[in-house]
């Protein structure tokens, strides 16, 4: 486990509790951050990751709230500023996320909004407020976790393709704002990955259109989160990087 001498390093994930996040704070805890798992409402699941990282030696604390709710993601920041003087979030993993799929002429307006306002709109609401503690340290790494649906299109995913191309694009943008104060921000595009969130879908049809032949892991993409919040890659900012068995290049 990498450490850093005399300073704490904490990272946040929003949708921790479950899925990619899961697996995305259970990693970067072996990597030695103090891990604030984000969740909504399944306080359980959120209590299940933070026993598992502490189990394995590591710090995890619990932070609930609804990212789409601006007043809600304020309120739970300003109060974890507020209980960790002189510390900042230096590593923000926006990985919530969810699907209501349905093609569009069917599609009504709260499973539009709800898709996109939870990507987007939670995008914003976390980043926007701590970015600002990241530009005055002059460091940080934000990673969005966007979807191969972001890239291609999905058809029954207009408003997920949307959401997640959206975030690809704030990304790069994002980027060239921040490089100058030594902050990176990249996207990680994951295929179709075992997951609750694709745990409807026909695997047998699906994987013989991917050439890997496969879904991906959780643990597969928290190893690819990891090191880019690493060291090594510094230079790397304003990339959405795909993982996805070849289903899309």
């Amino acid at each position: 486990m990498n450490t850093t001498v005399n300073a704490i390093r904490y990272a946040l994930v929003t949708g921790g509790s479950r899925g990619i996040g899961r697996a995305i704070c259970l990693r970067l805890a072996r990597e030695g951050y103090s891990i604030i798992i984000n969740y909504r409402s399944d306080s359980n699941a959120g209590a299940q990751v933070k026993a598992a990282i502490e189990a394995e030696g590591g710090k995890a604390e619990l932070l609930p709230f609804d990212v789409c709710d601006s007043e809600s993601v304020a309120e739970a920041l300003t109060m974890w500023q507020n209980s960790h003087s002189g510390e900042y979030i230096s590593v923000l993993i926006n990985n919530a996320g969810i699907r209501q799929d349905n093609i569009l002429s069917l599609m009504n307006n709260k499973q539009w909004h709800d898709v996109v306002n939870t990507t987007l709109t939670g995008f914003y609401n976390t980043t926007s407020l701590l970015v600002q503690k990241m530009m005055r340290k002059r460091s940080g790494r934000i990673i969005n976790i966007a979807s191969v649906s972001g890239m291609m299109g999905l058809p029954g995913q207009s408003n997920y393709s949307a959401a997640k191309a959206g975030l690809i694009g704030a990304t790069k943008a994002l980027a060239k704002e921040l490089a100058p104060r030594g902050i990176t921000v990249n996207a990680v595009a994951p295929g179709f990955i075992e997951t609750d969130m694709t745990s409807d879908l026909d695997r047998t049809d699906i994987e013989k259109s991917i050439p890997a032949g496969r879904f991906g892991t959780p643990d597969e993409v928290a190893a690819l989160v990891a090191f880019l919040v690493g060291n090594d890659a510094s230079y790397i900012t304003g990339q959405c990087i795909s993982i996805n068995g070849g289903l899309y290049t």
